[in-house]
């Protein structure tokens, strides 16, 4: 029988001050001279604080993100509305993704009728919704990609991602010091959805990053970055493979199933490595209860930074303490390694499974 997943309500995100951080990049100066740059002839150098917080053109902002049936998700849609919130000047209009594709571009097209001065939008698939973010942009509205990328780059005025090739790198870095030139040892790994542009961004980083070490992955499955599926392909997982030596878990939500199905089947010879970041997985990585060691993030807190520059893109203002003019084209955050030495430092931005 599987175990019965355990209820995993938890306090409410915390909205880290690093959610802010990609719109207010903090300059530094080395200098006098370096200090008043701002005030020389040249264009081409400065140092300026600016303060981006500061009031500007009132805007209507829409959002659409899946429904939070999914940690990740439902931190990256409280965080978008958490930050919103702070802008005395955005009138903030979210509209419902529906359970699919279809049904998202058929609520943003309802969205674009309306003419908000900006769309901030996490697509059901990037591939599917590309259409939908063209179609704004043709109407004027810029669009704000978040995390899962069109497959035309004309479709958003900003991309904001995490950085998946960088989070499978990561694990898999992490996974080759650990083992320290054991030979031919059994690594597993556990996909998310293998559909997704992001997870194949994942598994390859994964690949590579072993491939570095002259290690492989010597089982894979993939779930549905969800619990239940994520016990499931587990427990077909752990009986295929009689030993093993090290998993790498891409969502820390499919985790919650994952570690249900370990402890069932009470396997304990290898480590875990999970993914994202969430509340759960840290708590484990500090009391050291589970095979849990540690995780790569993939920060929720993007949605918060998305919002920001969404706000300056439809205000026309750049980023106070970079010296171009516009808000850049893409940014992608780093994934941090969070294992027990640092857990602490990154507690406060974990999402709640």
């Amino acid at each position: 029988m599987k175990e019965v997943l355990p209820d995993l309500s938890r306090r409410r995100l915390l909205l880290g001050g690093a959610a802010v951080g990609a719109a207010a990049l903090v300059a530094g100066c080395t200098s006098n001279k370096e200090a008043n740059a701002n005030t020389s002839t040249s264009s081409q150098t400065r140092v300026n604080g600016g303060n981006n917080a500061a009031p500007g053109k009132a805007l209507t902002m829409g959002f659409s993100a899946p429904a939070a049936d999914h940690g990740w998700i439902r931190a990256i849609t409280d965080n978008a509305k958490k930050q919103a919130a702070l802008y005395s000047d955005v009138t903030f209009t979210q509209v419902d993704a529906g359970a699919d594709a279809p049904a998202q571009i058929a609520a943003l097209q309802t969205l674009i009728q309306q003419k908000p001065d900006v769309i901030v939008l996490l697509p059901q698939d990037g591939a599917q919704l590309t259409s939908a973010g063209k179609a704004a942009m043709q109407a004027g509205i810029p669009v704000v990609n978040l995390d899962r990328e069109f497959s035309d780059a004309s479709a958003s005025r900003l991309l904001n991602k995490g950085d998946n090739y960088g989070m499978g790198f990561a694990a898999g870095t992490y996974i080759a010091g650990k083992l320290g030139g054991k030979s031919n040892p059994v690594i597993a790994e556990i996909a998310g959805i293998d559909s997704l542009p992001l997870t194949q961004d994942r598994s390859r980083g994964f690949k590579d990053a072993l491939a570095a070490h002259s290690l492989k992955v010597t089982n894979r499955v993939a779930a549905q970055f969800t619990a239940q599926s994520g016990q499931d392909v587990t427990a077909n997982l752990l009986q295929a493979a009689s030993h093993i030596d090290a998993i790498w878990n891409h969502d820390d939500d499919q985790g919650i199933g994952v570690l249900a199905a370990i402890k069932q089947a009470n396997r304990k010879e290898f480590f875990m490595v999970g993914g994202a970041g969430s509340l759960d997985a840290m708590e484990h990585i500090k009391a050291g209860d589970t095979p849990l060691q540690c995780t790569v993030t993939y920060p929720p807190t993007m949605a918060s930074s998305a919002i920001a520059l969404a706000r300056l893109v439809a205000q026309r203002r750049g980023m106070g303490d970079l010296v171009e003019k516009e808000v850049p084209a893409s940014i992608t955050l780093a994934s941090a390694t969070v294992t027990k030495e640092n857990v602490a430092d990154y507690l406060p931005l974990g999402f709640d499974s």
